[in-house]
C-alpha cells in the first residue's frame, strides 16, 4: 500500500505485532502526556492502558509502526465498523513531530481502508489545536459522535469524520 510521498530513507513501516506492544504503551503515554496537558485532564485511556491491552487491540485491530533505524518512533491503529473506518492512536514520538510523519500515518491508514468503506472517522481531544488543524486540512470535520462510542467516555474528545 504506498502512500505518496514515500516515507523518507531510514524510516520503516510494518504491521505490529504482539512483540511490539511494550514500545507502544511506552510512546502512547510519551505522546499522550502532551495531550493530557493540553486538555486538562488525565482521563486519557492511552495513558491508563495495561501491556495486556494493548496487545490484545493489536490483535483485534490494523496496527502500523514506523522505525527508525530500529526505533519506534509513530503508530496508528485503524478498524472497521460496519461502514466506518475508524483511526486511532496516531502518535508521533515528541522529537519526531513537524515533518509531516503523521500525515504520513493518517494517510496510510486511511487507505488501509476496506471495500465498502463510507466513512473515516477518529477521535482527539477539544483542545489539541495541532491535531485538529492537521485532520481538517485532511478532509475531516467536527460531527456528533455516534452513541455509545469509544471517545464518548473521553473527556473533552471530539469526534472528526469525513466521507471516502
Amino acid at each position: 500500500m504506498p502512500v505518496e510521498p514515500p516515507l523518507p530513507a531510514g524510516f520503516v513501516v510494518a504491521r505490529a505485532t504482539a512483540a511490539d506492544a511494550p514500545e507502544l504503551v511506552v510512546l502512547q503515554r510519551c505522546c499522550w502526556v502532551t495531550e493530557a496537558i493540553l486538555n486538562d485532564t488525565l482521563a486519557i485511556p492511552a495513558l491508563h492502558e495495561t501491556l495486556d491491552e494493548v496487545a490484545a487491540w493489536i490483535e483485534r485491530l490494523h496496527v502500523w509502526t514506523v522505525r527508525a533505524n530500529g526505533r519506534l518512533v509513530a503508530a496508528v491503529r485503524a478498524g472497521a465498523d460496519g461502514e466506518r473506518w475508524e483511526i486511532g492512536r496516531l502518535m508521533v514520538a515528541p522529537d519526531q513531530r513537524g515533518g509531516g510523519l503523521g500525515r504520513w500515518l493518517l494517510r496510510y491508514a486511511e487507505e488501509a481502508a476496506p471495500a465498502g468503506t463510507r466513512t473515516i472517522a477518529l477521535f482527539t481531544g477539544s483542545k489539541s489545536e495541532r491535531n485538529l488543524r492537521m485532520y481538517r486540512a485532511a478532509g475531516y470535520d467536527l460531527q456528533a459522535a455516534p452513541e455509545a462510542e469509544l471517545g464518548a467516555h473521553i473527556v473533552g474528545a471530539v469526534f472528526l469524520a469525513k466521507a471516502v
